[in-house]
């Protein structure tokens, strides 16, 4: 009789098990397809004019804000034409245009179809919390192609009903939403550049993808209104590879676990999988709070979370990558980068003691270690007065930096023999920190046009966060500029 019961439960939980996974396995879209414009739609294309705007009900649609026309072209010959090649929409002002579309989350390989058949195009594409897909994608006159890359989306959601501790950041309290694109229920796409023209968008689930994780705080982080190397890493990249960055501001190594944010990571990685760990300008705090937390959470106390760089730091850094690898993963250690005195245009010695221990801890985890720390101070040292450029403060870096960081992230890749090399892009530039390309007068990645610059007093986020063209100044005075300009002076006049 037991042995019935038992083999009734057993047969019921393997039912229970296959209808879960079939109904997870459906919850995931084959395809989806979107013609772009306000031409005759191709067969298996959703229609998109420039009026669809996002719904939950819907489930796509361009975001608001955006100001867009839809473009119809005439061909010469009615016949055996593709409908995906006579109509496309533009912004009409130069300004970014977003189109999302509701999915789980999971990898998925997007192709967009770009072009115009009566001019030329250039289109730069940026998903989610503004990752660089596609940098100035550019086609002649008449010409139609195709563009091809990898986006990571995932939700707060943990196994067993469980979920991650969101900071004030990411999750609003108050209207119980969440604030930002790394963790919302969407794919965001977003478009612009001189002359960016859409004609379609198609999705596809990317099920044996190498994603890569990054972990790390705010020099890691989706920066809404500046740019870190792990946003510019998707540029890089070739083929099944896919970046999944889970950096968040405030996060030390002792934090990361606290919030759960390892679990959500471990949970996601897969054999074959690699994991960037970057972290310690945090950790080095011992007083005060973490102000992404509300000041009567004490679990936002640097003291909790501080790691001395001589002992913890290096096991804890060493532990996760361990760890990592137990799972097949491939663990990378990257020191944190250097910080930046805006005055004297000179690397701090703030971080010092964590750049110097980063490898101690790659060491003891047998595993590559990319040191950035260096690359950083030798980059600072190299530009110049360009490393106001390269920083938006003394701590993060605006796009330019995070353009230059992730060239040095690249460079570590390759020299460190990792099997993610043969992935890297054909037009990856071989960067040398101290004679470091493109200098900001040829940096054209565009900008996000942004809010006014801060006036003197206030903190900056920098010249290229503030959507200025490369190469050019602030009409007004930053607090940075300001400082160094008073610090120049003050050297003549001695």
């Amino acid at each position: 009789m037991k042995k019935k019961i038992l083999t009734t439960i057993c047969a019921c939980a393997l039912s229970l098990f296959a209808i879960a996974q079939e109904a997870t396995q459906s919850s995931k879209p084959a395809s989806l397809r979107f013609d772009f414009g306000g031409g005759e739609i191709a067969e298996g294309f959703i229609g998109v004019s420039a009026t669809t705007a996002y719904s939950e009900i819907q489930g796509y649609g361009f975001e608001d804000g955006a100001n867009i026309s839809e473009i119809i072209r005439t061909p010469k010959r009615k016949k055996a034409i593709d409908p995906l090649a006579y109509d496309f929409i533009t912004s009409n002002d130069g300004t970014p245009f977003r189109f999302s579309i509701k999915l789980p989350e999971g990898n998925y390989k997007v192709t967009v179809t770009l072009g115009d058949k009566n001019g030329t195009s250039k289109t730069t594409v940026r998903a989610e919390t503004r990752r660089l897909m596609l940098e100035s994608a550019t086609t002649a006159k008449g010409e139609i192609r195709k563009e091809s890359f990898n986006v990571n989306i995932r939700t707060p959601k943990l196994s067993a009903g469980n979920a991650i501790k969101l900071d004030s950041h990411e999750w609003d309290a108050k209207t119980g939403t969440i604030k930002t694109l790394t963790w919302d229920d969407k794919l965001t796409i977003q478009f612009n550049d001189e002359q960016p023209c859409v004609c379609a968008i198609e999705i596809e689930p990317l099920d044996e993808a190498i994603t890569v994780f990054v972990i790390g705080d705010s020099t890691v982080t989706d920066q809404r209104s500046a740019g870190t190397w792990a946003q510019y890493l998707p540029r890089w990249f070739k083929g099944n590879v896919v970046i999944a960055n889970h950096a968040e501001s405030g996060q030390t190594l002792k934090g990361f676990r606290f919030q759960r944010r390892w679990d959500k990571v471990m949970e996601s990685i897969k054999e074959g999988d690699y994991l960037f760990i970057q972290l310690g300008t945090n950790d080095e705090k011992k007083r005060g709070h973490d102000p992404m937390w509300p000041a009567d959470d004490h679990a936002g106390d640097w003291i909790r979370t501080h790691s001395d760089a001589e002992t913890d730091y290096i096991w804890e850094l060493a532990i996760m990558a361990v760890e990592a690898r137990r799972h097949g993963v491939t663990p990378v250690i990257v020191s944190p980068m250097s910080k930046f005195d805006r005055r004297n245009l000179k690397a701090t010695h703030v971080m010092d003691a964590y750049g110097k221990n980063a490898p101690k801890a790659a060491e003891l985890a047998q595993c590559a270690y990319i040191d950035l720390w260096g690359m950083s101070i030798d980059i600072i040292n190299a530009v110049g007065e360009d490393a106001l450029h390269v920083y938006s403060d003394g701590t993060h870096t605006n796009d330019y930096g995070g353009y230059l960081y992730s060239l040095c992230i690249a460079k570590g890749i390759k020299e460190n023999g990792l099997d993610l090399a043969n992935y890297l892009v054909d037009d990856l530039i071989d960067i040398d920190p101290k004679n470091p390309t493109p200098r900001y007068a040829d940096f054209t990645v565009p900008i996000e046009k942004r809010a006014a610059p801060r006036q003197k007093g206030a903190t900056s986020m920098g010249f290229a966060a503030e959507g200025l063209a490369p190469g050019q100044r602030f009409p007004g005075d930053t607090q940075g500029e300001a400082e160094y300009r008073a610090a120049q002076k003050a050297k003549q006049k001695k």
